[in-house]
């Protein structure tokens, strides 16, 4: 060959590939992406990332430096994101709190007039009640579009069955997660592992404690309001195979698998009892759940379909079939028990913990995914619901 042809071979190869990337590349958003961790996270630890890919790299890392290689190159080199880290054993209630402060904090440190928030598991939730103090302290909207992933919005049957159990089955929680993440420093912080259990089933647990908790009161103080939130949407997600070993461990745990995808008429109370909203179908073996909760306790708002294509990357978009959840403790029959745009993923494999914690990779792609979470993002930040 002669060595013209190839050099201009080589050319069209490196423009063919850098275009394949910036094309499909997350638009920027105009505000801040803060993102806030579930039960037992964290922003960073030992240098990996809880929303991090399968080797820890935080999805908010632009590549903006040149040869930048630990970084996700799904979003614009412009992007800001910010990684928050409240108590990991504690109510939303608590966290919530404590994650308005932070978010406040970081707005005035960057300058932003306003912020975007994607919580997965009690994050979503944390964020709620975050995003209604920012509007009160601010007097006005802050929160321009909350994205909640894999959110008990209405309580997880797991949190109920380990509650029932008493104090020896608190204890081996507490034994699996800190042997399986490595990280009792984080329990130094007055966790309280109750009160995040009893946070995370839909109904008050004990009517006695002097204290009304659960999903179903906390929902009706930090409901969806335009007041507070833009655009609300959530990812829904559930699989049975290749479970993540903690995830394995805990409902051994809880006693058995999760029936979550039935409904329970329109006021939707708890009515098998299992600690969440709605009732499950009778099957078991059916992919309605991620391990920890059910599809019929995950959508907020609207739910959006994730899809991938090799040279656009990921993108998420409005699954209209099921319309919009607009009171949260009442989803109606569709939104509880469609399969519709669930994801196929763990409770975990967002988050870059595999089949084997950094070890043995899922395929999930956690850039490509948080890539289309930006982009979403940065489409939806001037859209009311």
């Amino acid at each position: 060959m002669r060595k013209g042809t190839a050099f201009w071979i080589l050319v069209f190869l490196m423009v063919l590939c850098t275009a394949s990337v910036a094309f499909g590349r997350a638009a920027k958003t105009t505000y801040p992406v803060v993102f806030a961790h579930g039960m037992l996270g964290f922003d960073e630890l030992v240098g990996i990332d809880y929303f991090g890919n399968d080797y820890g790299v935080f999805v908010g890392d632009p590549c903006d430096e040149p040869l930048e290689i630990s970084c996700n190159p799904r979003i614009d080199r412009g992007q800001q994101a910010f990684a928050t880290a409240v108590n990991p054993l504690q109510s939303s209630e608590n966290r919530g709190l404590a994650l308005a402060d932070q978010v406040e904090s970081y707005m005035a440190t960057v300058g932003a007039s306003a912020v975007n928030m994607v919580g997965h598991s009690q994050g979503g939730i944390d964020a709620r009640k975050a995003a209604k103090i920012l509007a009160e302290r601010k007097g006005r909207q802050v929160v321009k579009v909350l994205i909640s992933i894999s959110s008990p919005h209405r309580g997880s049957p797991l949190a109920k069955s380990i509650l029932d159990q008493g104090d020896e089955a608190i204890n081996k929680l507490l034994n699996i997660l800190a042997n399986a993440v490595l990280t009792p420093i984080m329990f130094g912080d007055k966790g309280d592992i109750v009160a995040s259990m009893k946070s995370l089933m839909y109904d008050d647990y004990d009517a006695d404690d002097g204290e009304v908790t659960g999903m179903k009161a906390f929902n009706l103080k930090y409901g969806m309001d335009n007041r507070y939130v833009g655009h609300y949407a959530s990812v829904i997600t559930a699989d049975q195979e290749n479970m993540n070993p903690i995830l394995q461990a805990l409902t051994a745990l809880g006693g058995g698998g999760i029936d979550g995808d039935g409904w329970c008429g329109p006021e939707n109370e708890d009515c098998d009892h299992d600690g969440a909203a709605g009732a499950g179908n009778g099957n078991f073996d059916d992919v309605d759940d991620d391990g920890l909760v059910g599809i019929n306790s995950q959508q907020m708002g609207y739910r959006l379909s994730f899809k991938t294509s090799t040279f656009l990357g990921g993108s998420l978009t409005v699954d209209s079939s099921t319309g919009y959840v607009a009171d949260i403790n009442r989803p109606d029959k569709t939104q509880s028990t469609s399969h519709s745009s669930v994801v196929k993923a763990d409770h975990l494999d967002v988050l870059g913990l595999g089949v084997i914690p950094y070890l043995k990779p899922d395929p999930f792609d956690e850039f490509t995914f948080y890539g289309a979470v930006f982009d979403y993002v940065a489409h939806n930040e001037g859209c009311r619901r």
